[in-house]
């Protein structure tokens, strides 16, 4: 029974988060496509995959209302006379190119529903913001 409950999971796994079709989530795991069909509606597959793409697709909106807060905050200094940290300023003009990046990659991945590829924020994007907006160095693996 472990056994068939790993498959299962690995199945909604590939069918939820990595968007794979029915049919190449069949392949991947060897059972056949009906009963990955099976699976699919006896365990609301569309609807898990529906609701994770609604909460990882928001990270443009997010950043750039983040970056309008800072954005805000830097105009407000300026205006009051309050020296600006270089870090704010040096953190906003990296953040202002990669918003555009961001949001035209998740409009990709909402409009791409054939793609077998893993989607949404992957661990070399999440590097890509480290540097690029935190001036993080990245770590040496």
């Amino acid at each position: 029974m472990v056994k068939n409950e790993i498959i299962l999971a690995n199945a909604e796994r590939f069918y939820v988060l990595e968007r794979m079709t029915v049919k190449e989530v069949a392949e991947q795991i060897g059972v056949n496509e009906r009963t990955v069909r099976r699976w699919k509606k006896e365990h609301n597959w569309d609807v898990k995959k529906d609701q994770y793409y609604s909460t990882t697709s928001l990270f443009h909106k997010e950043m750039y209302n983040f970056a309008r807060k800072l954005m805000n905050s830097i105009e407000y200094d300026m205006d009051n006379g309050n020296e600006i940290n270089s870090s704010r300023l040096y953190t906003f003009t990296k953040m202002l190119p990669l918003i555009t990046k961001i949001k035209d990659y998740e409009e990709n991945v909402k409009n791409d529903n054939k793609t077998s590829e893993h989607q949404g924020i992957t661990p070399d994007f999440v590097k890509l913001i480290e540097t690029e907006i935190l001036g993080m160095k990245p770590s040496e693996e």
